[in-house]
């Protein structure tokens, strides 16, 4: 199992191939719906002014998203009311949901990685070969196994979309992961709909 270390360069992603198992160590960032809805509207499509500590909060990101990974995750958090946070569960949430967004994000931030489940689609894996990015998946159900792995909360954005929806910034050590989609045109997930397809049209093909 290879240990990746976040930051991580272009050179160590494109090591990476479909079904290699890996730990990741470093700073990420969870970011799901409202945050990538937020990311195009207001600082990539330009489709919305930025308002409040937008500005503030766009150059955060971009330097803690440059060359690292971006978490979907709706974390349960713990000490909300003190400030004293703490990820009680973190388990990853189904990634097709931010299909129309992440190529770009991608893009726009040098994000080198995704963390869901699932899989994704022909948009983000082509954003994948362009950036280069790879798509790591986590284990469903499994959230609090995976929270033991967040060693730190080291701060958190936009608190005001929810605590599921936030950016949270956090420390992991050995986050347990697999590729599942490369920087090369790799899809496991690709792999698998066409299998499943296939079985499916042999079924429906037989007389009954």
């Amino acid at each position: 199992m290879k240990t990746i270390q976040l930051p991580a360069s272009d050179e160590v992603i494109r090591e990476l191939r479909v079904g290699e198992p890996v730990l990741l160590t470093g700073v990420m960032v969870t970011g799901r719906d409202a945050a990538h809805k937020w990311l195009i509207d207001t600082f990539i499509k330009k489709t919305k002014a930025p308002k409040g500590d937008d500005l503030q909060v766009y150059e955060e990101l971009k330097r803690l998203l440059n060359s690292s990974v971006i978490y979907h995750c709706g974390p349960v958090v713990s000490g909300l009311d003190t400030k004293e946070y703490k990820f009680v569960a973190a388990g990853p949430t189904t990634s097709i949901r931010e299909e129309p967004y992440q190529a770009d994000v991608m893009k726009h931030f040098n994000v080198k990685g995704v963390i869901g489940k699932g899989g994704m689609g022909p948009k983000t894996l082509k954003g994948c070969q362009e950036t280069p990015g790879v798509y790591f998946h986590a284990i469903g159900g499994a959230a609090s196994f995976i929270a033991q792995s967040v060693k730190k909360v080291l701060g958190v954005y936009k608190l005001e979309f929810g605590t599921p929806e936030a950016f949270w910034v956090i420390e992991v050590e050995n986050f347990p992961a697999v590729v599942t989609m490369d920087s090369h045109g790799g899809s496991q997930h690709a792999v698998i709909d066409d299998s499943s397809k296939k079985v499916l049209d042999e079924l429906l093909a037989k007389p009954y």
